[in-house]
């Protein structure tokens, strides 16, 4: 059967997938137009799969928020380049993953990936799988929070697509949420109050306090006081309640919210790529490699 270029045409509005892959495709299928599409989407997931283990820390932070203002969620899902993040494949991805996130709340991210990112269709997991075969990078969804209330409210807050943050909030207003919101994207307080501070981090956290006062040579009592002092200023560094409010820095976020009647009951925050080791590019040593190989 002859390929004709509007047979390619079609081909690459189904698929999204590159004028020659398209015409490839239907030369090895004698141009029958579903035999290229599942031809073209098994050879897609075989790419997929090969670029499974790439390092994928660039992406963007997506959120999604109930109209009633009772539930929220927001994901973050990785590509290696910001090129693809910004994308629109990739925008539409997120979306549709956020929406199915806030609509049924999976346990878990191995339940989210088995979840039909649309419904009656495919599963999310084959969907990501999709995503990479037709921008060429790995695409991963990473990590997502999803909040629900019955007595609150849900806000979100996102800094461009590098930061989102989620809160769940007791009284107060709108422009509370969004001012604490924003709080929590500038300062990254790593919880809400002293009382959730892993014992284990506070611990570890004393033990260095004590072996950097102990070098002063003090007597133990003093030594004590210093260690007692500067714990405390660590706590309030790390915890929401204990920071000076980013608007208003004279009251911390605790008297603000005393102020208002209002109460943070948690709160998440995300940042693209945080904690992910990049692969260091040395293209002089890469291609002194292809040169001593050739």
């Amino acid at each position: 059967m002859a390929i004709t270029a509007q047979l390619v045409k079609d081909l690459r509005e189904r698929t999204g997938a590159g004028m020659m892959e398209c015409k490839k495709a239907l030369v090895e299928t004698d141009g029958d137009m579903d035999a290229a599409v599942e031809h073209m989407r098994k050879r897609g997931l075989a790419k997929a799969d090969k670029k499974a283990d790439r390092v994928a820390a660039d992406g963007a932070v997506i959120a999604a928020l109930a109209e009633d203002g009772r539930s929220g969620a927001i994901v973050e899902i990785n590509s290696e380049t910001d090129f693809v993040a910004n994308g629109d494949d990739f925008q539409a991805f997120g979306r549709k993953v956020a929406d199915r996130i806030l609509a049924d709340d999976p346990a878990d991210l191995g339940a989210l990936l088995e979840m039909p990112l649309e419904d009656g269709g495919d599963s999310l997991e084959l969907a990501q799988k999709e995503l990479v075969a037709r921008v060429g990078e790995n695409i991963q969804v990473r990590r997502f929070q999803r909040y629900g209330t019955d007595s609150g409210q849900v806000y979100h807050y996102l800094h461009g697509s590098r930061i989102g943050v989620l809160l769940e909030l007791e009284g107060g207003d709108e422009a509370l949420g969004r001012d604490l919101c924003m709080h929590i994207a500038a300062s990254r307080p790593v919880c809400v109050s002293v009382d959730d501070v892993p014992e284990e981090r506070a611990a570890s956290e004393r033990e260095i306090l004590v072996a950097q006062a102990q070098e002063s040579g003090k007597p133990q009592e003093i030594i004590d006081k210093m260690v007692e002092g500067r714990l405390r200023k660590w706590l309030s560094e790390i915890t929401l309640l204990g920071q000076p409010f980013v608007k208003d820095p004279d009251q911390t976020v605790e008297k603000l919210l005393e102020s208002q009647g209002a109460r943070v009951v948690r709160f998440a925050r995300l940042e693209v790529g945080e904690g992910i080791e990049k692969k260091e590019e040395n293209f002089a040593e890469e291609v002194a490699a292809t040169v001593q190989g050739s």
